[in-house]
């Protein structure tokens, strides 16, 4: 199942998807420049092997429903989030709102 919605942060609205899998669920909250993420998304590999596409995106592990993906601590960022003043340790809320 599939699930999408509109989440208002701090005046703007981003966009939250759930993906139910077998023994797993995949959640992300995006906007038009990035997104967040739960454990599954791959930052080395955005950093390393796609690099030259520049891409904003960070990560939150141990997270189980987008409420929690946005207030828990990111664990790590893509370079080009970084750029952007977006850190490890960050709330994600926070982050997705600089991605505005």
């Amino acid at each position: 199942m599939i699930r999408m919605e509109p989440v208002e942060l701090d005046g703007f609205i981003a966009l939250a998807v759930e993906v139910k899998l077998p023994k797993t669920t995949l959640l992300a909250v995006t906007t038009d420049k990035g997104y967040i993420m739960c454990g599954a998304l791959d930052v080395s590999l955005l950093n390393e092997r796609l690099g030259d596409r520049r891409i904003i995106a960070a990560r939150a592990t141990g997270v189980r429903t987008i409420e929690e993906l946005l207030d828990a601590p990111l664990e790590s960022v893509t370079a080009e989030a970084e750029r952007m003043g977006i850190l490890p340790g960050m709330k994600g809320r926070d982050a997705v709102t600089k991605m505005r």
